[in-house]
């Protein structure tokens, strides 16, 4: 399988993920139509299906479109904001797309209605993410708790293999890698991590295993975020790492 990246709006992503060995397409949050289409048409693929991560415009809002230039589309999603829905995922559902395999992941936090999209093909491994887990990051709480997320980050996507690329729904990898050396700021890993990315337009994927050695936010049992957030559950350490976040 392939990725392809699509830069939608000013920070978001789409992607084009290609089933080469069915010679088909899926969009994910294809929420500018005519760019991720393009993209599809240098493929000489079809496209078949989308999958919607959070019902927020930003990613759910070309469904319409793309649904009119595509008749007959799978659309899949976590509940009914998601625009012209024809399957509701549940958590832990499990479904083959041509030669895909795929596993819905319900991460609370961000929105109720997120959804990851854990994907395998033969050896390959990947995860849209969409605004729960960020390279270096995690969405706002607008839907959810300190502990939904936790749930979603520190339990749900960290038992995902590590060397799953991880594919999020914006680039705000370097503002997240600057607050998160304000936080661990001795974690060499990050550092290196920061350097590398500063050089890219583009940061993804990143792996589950980058992520639980950088992402503050996969690191809240840390002696270091516990004495940033001045907390000791890791819980309570989420909760007041994101408040810092949200003001920093």
């Amino acid at each position: 399988m392939k990725v392809i990246p699509v830069p939608c709006l000013s920070d978001n992503y789409a992607y084009v993920l290609i089933d080469e060995e069915a010679s088909q397409a899926i969009a994910v949050d294809p929420v500018e139509p005519d760019k991720v289409m393009a993209a599809i048409k240098d493929t000489d693929m079809p496209l078949t299906a989308v999958f919607t991560t959070h019902h927020h415009t930003d990613h759910s809002g070309g469904n319409t479109g793309i649904t009119a230039m595509v008749p007959g589309l799978q659309v899949y999603g976590g509940d009914s904001r998601i625009p012209q829905m024809t399957k509701q995922l549940l958590d832990g559902e499990e479904f083959t797309l041509g030669s895909l395999k795929i596993r819905a992941i319900q991460t609370f936090g961000h929105t109720t209605s997120s959804i990851c999209y854990y994907i395998q093909s033969k050896d390959e491994k990947i995860v849209f993410t969409g605004d729960t887990l960020f390279v270096g990051g995690c969405g706002r709480l607008f839907e959810g708790t300190p502990e939904d997320m936790y749930e979603s980050l520190n339990v749900k996507l960290a038992r995902l293999p590590g060397d799953t690329k991880v594919y999020a729904g914006h680039e705000y990898t370097k503002g997240n890698l600057r607050f998160a050396r304000s936080v661990d700021p001795h974690n060499q890993e990050l550092k290196l991590k920061a350097e590398r990315c500063a050089e890219l337009s583009c940061t993804m994927p990143s792996t589950i295993a980058e992520e639980l050695a950088t992402n503050p936010f996969m690191r809240v049992d840390q002696p270091a975020l516990q004495s940033a957030s001045n907390q000791t559950d890791p819980i309570d350490v989420l909760g007041e790492i994101r408040r810092m976040k949200d003001n920093f």
